[in-house]
């Protein structure tokens, strides 16, 4: 059975750095294209980052230049080195792979809380 734990956050000033890890278990990690997303309050959960097996990266516009996802698959772990924060990045950040069962059966980690002050 999967099992997804993110780590890493806290609270940070604007213009500060955190960097999140989600370590995944219960599954070849390895094969699979993983992804970052956020939910912040009153608001739906969006897409962040995605990092594909082979270590292609694409990154939503409003975080591109800033945060930086990187994984280490002998370690099963996916990070999210954010950069540059602004109070808009506050948000539970969770990470998931998107072409899984388990994401189809919408099975999410419990996040971890960033929350950036102005």
């Amino acid at each position: 059975q999967v099992q997804l734990v993110e780590s890493g956050g806290g609270l940070v000033q604007a213009g500060g750095s955190l960097r999140l890890s989600c370590a995944a278990s219960g599954t070849i990690f390895s094969i699979y294209t993983m992804g970052w997303y956020r939910q912040a309050p009153g608001k739906q959960r969006e897409w962040v980052a995605i990092i594909t097996s082979g270590g292609t990266t694409n990154y939503a516009d409003s975080v591109k230049g800033r945060f930086t996802i990187s994984r280490d698959n002998a370690k099963n772990t996916v990070y999210l080195q954010m950069n540059s924060l602004k109070p808009e990045d506050t948000a539970v950040y969770y990470c998931n792979a998107p072409g899984s069962d388990w994401y189809r059966r919408n099975y999410w980690g419990q996040g971890t809380q960033v929350t950036v002050s102005s």
